[in-house]
């Protein structure tokens, strides 16, 4: 059996609230309030799932009058769209004018006629139930597109960890400890708001395509043994540039917080703090934030990893060069949050790396 749409009642009057109740139990379930600060309360304490389909509201109340609360209600992203019917015995046009710019969808006058009151919840409840179902289908579409979005450029991950001798190690060790560093961050006052609109589990997801860029670099240059010539230094540098070419290329239906965290994550981890950088010698907070932890990270990952041109380094030198390049490589409060988690770093590589020689039977 299909459960009744609730009605919230608004009204510091008791006999208006036993009026309106006794008008609309028939077709609907009713909860009421006797004040603005007894709705909130009561829509602060109910699940998503739960909430009334449509509120009338009094406008003339003490405390928190109606205003006060359609304007809270508009702030909250849980109920900002349940509709609201002013209730009020005023006819001037001025109230009427500041209740519907406030954001109430009509109004319904005292004193009450009931097909009125029925009618204009009808209406408010077709419109509820639209804006839900349309709604409900974007989220859906738009959670379609991200996820072929995501897949698609973990393909291109995929091919990196095939092209390079030790990037399929490094791609997931490096996704690993990226969020280990912004949860990290995420608990201090200067990232957090910064964190949540950039969204860590996008970072963390993009980190993966750091290196994609890699995929335009010769084989002789990517894989050589020791030292690379200036010239061949040029040319690797250049991968960064050729990352973020690659994903504006595909040009995809719709840019959320992870692609966008791809392009500044690929194009900009080998910036530095001081401008010295590459590709476009950005410095301080011009660097996108999710490329400046994940620079930390690269670093870390290579410093403390054998690579084909150089071997592993002590966790004692790897700090070393970490703590020296603060202020200048790295930004001093990013740093300061590594080494706050650095033995879960330690811990985390040591652990794949014990798994990875399982696997291979080292």
């Amino acid at each position: 059996m299909k459960r009744k749409d609730l009605i919230m009642i608004v009204d510091d009057q008791a006999s208006n609230r036993l009026m309106l109740s006794a008008m609309l139990e028939e077709k609907y379930d009713c909860i009421e309030a006797e004040n603005g600060e007894e709705a909130i309360i009561i829509l602060d304490g109910r699940e998503p799932e739960n909430l009334p389909s449509v509120i009338l509201l009094d406008i003339m109340m003490p405390g928190i009058d109606g205003i006060g609360v359609i304007r809270y209600m508009k702030s909250q992203d849980y109920y900002k769209n349940i509709p609201v019917l002013f209730i009020t015995a005023a006819e001037d046009e001025e109230t009427e004018i500041k209740g519907l710019k406030a954001g109430a969808f009509d109004y319904i006058h005292k004193p009450f006629t009931q097909r009125i009151v029925e009618l204009r919840v009808e209406n408010a409840l077709k419109l509820f139930n639209y804006q839900t179902n349309l709604e409900n289908m974007v989220e859906q579409k738009t959670r379609e597109l991200v996820e072929k979005n995501e897949k698609m450029l973990e393909s291109l991950a995929t091919i990196i960890e095939y092209r390079s001798l030790e990037s399929g190690e490094h791609i997931n060790r490096t996704c690993m400890l990226t969020g280990i560093l912004a949860k990290q961050m995420l608990k201090k006052p200067m990232f957090i708001q910064d964190l949540i609109d950039l969204e860590v589990n996008a970072i963390v997801k993009a980190s993966a395509l750091h290196d994609i860029g890699k995929i335009g670099i010769p084989d002789n240059i990517l894989l050589k043994p020791g030292k690379l010539t200036d010239d061949e230094f040029a040319i690797m540098k250049t991968h960064s540039a050729i990352g973020y070419d690659i994903i504006c290329s595909m040009k995809f239906d719709t840019e959320d917080s992870y692609i966008r965290n791809c392009k500044d994550i690929s194009r900009h981890h080998h910036e530095r703090w001081d401008g010295k950088g590459y590709p476009d010698g950005l410095s301080g907070n011009d660097i996108p934030l999710s490329a400046r932890i994940v620079a930390i990270v690269d670093v870390y990952d290579a410093l403390s990893s054998s690579r084909c041109y150089k071997p592993e380094y002590s966790l004692e030198k790897t700090y070393d060069i970490m703590r020296s390049s603060s202020g200048t490589q790295f930004q001093p409060e990013i740093i300061d949050c590594f080494f706050e988690v650095k033995d879960e770093f330690h811990e985390l590589v040591q652990k794949l790396k014990d798994k990875s020689k399982g696997i291979h039977g080292e």
